[in-house]
């Protein structure tokens, strides 16, 4: 595979011509498949990973080993808290699990820097990465602050609908209970609920969103 190509097809005309030329020649392509952990709680991160295909799921752990999903990356974005990681020489504070059979751009930590001074479009890039990942973390606070668990539900549900362009959710009751960080019981008592009111439609190991 030609990467220079590659890129450009991409994101020409959103990088320079130089950028996208450097990214070749000092960026990795990497390919990962689904179910894979990208980025681990407490890693080193040496890489900054821009999404081309597939997607990556983000979510935070608390103390007791808690998860709570917070965002997904999608093609053509990367993950603002690997960023700020990097750029701090920090360990990761998140956990990366692939999604989607994913491939992405690895770009070493040691040319961010360098290209927010030599490249425009790349300081605009990451910039308005962390404005992006900002309001999704703005709408979970709102989710977790004011939403009862129907909504969250509803809320997860219409997020993976999005990233996946299908109304049906592939998901088992206890995997979206892990996501959520609730028990199985209490999604199945909730989803139940939402089929009634015509808002779901269930079946084995899967969810339909009905249109509102």
């Amino acid at each position: 595979m030609d990467l220079q190509l590659t890129l450009q097809n991409k994101f020409n005309p959103i990088f320079e011509v130089k950028l996208i030329e450097e990214m070749a020649q000092k960026a990795s392509l990497v390919k990962v498949k689904a179910g894979e952990i990208l980025i681990d709680i407490n890693q080193t991160i040496a890489v900054m990973p821009i999404v081309l295909e597939g997607a990556i799921k983000i979510l935070r752990e608390d103390e007791d080993g808690n998860e709570l999903f917070l965002y997904y990356i999608e093609s053509g974005s990367t993950c603002a808290a690997s960023i700020t990681c990097c750029m701090n020489d920090q360990k990761s504070n998140i956990l990366a699990i692939v999604e989607e059979d994913v491939t992405f751009l690895s770009v070493p930590i040691a040319y961010m820097d360098e290209w927010m001074v030599k490249y425009s479009s790349w300081r605009k890039f990451i910039l308005s990465s962390y404005a992006m990942r900002y309001d999704e973390l703005l709408e979970i606070v709102d989710v977790l602050a004011f939403k009862k668990m129907d909504g969250r539900i509803l809320n997860y549900l219409s997020e993976t609908v999005k990233l996946n362009k299908t109304s049906t959710v592939e998901i088992s009751h206890q995997a979206l209970a892990y996501n959520l960080n609730t028990s199985r019981e209490v999604v199945s008592r909730i989803l139940k609920q939402l089929e009634k009111k015509g808002m779901v439609k269930l079946s084995r190991g899967a969810i339909q969103l009905m249109e509102s």
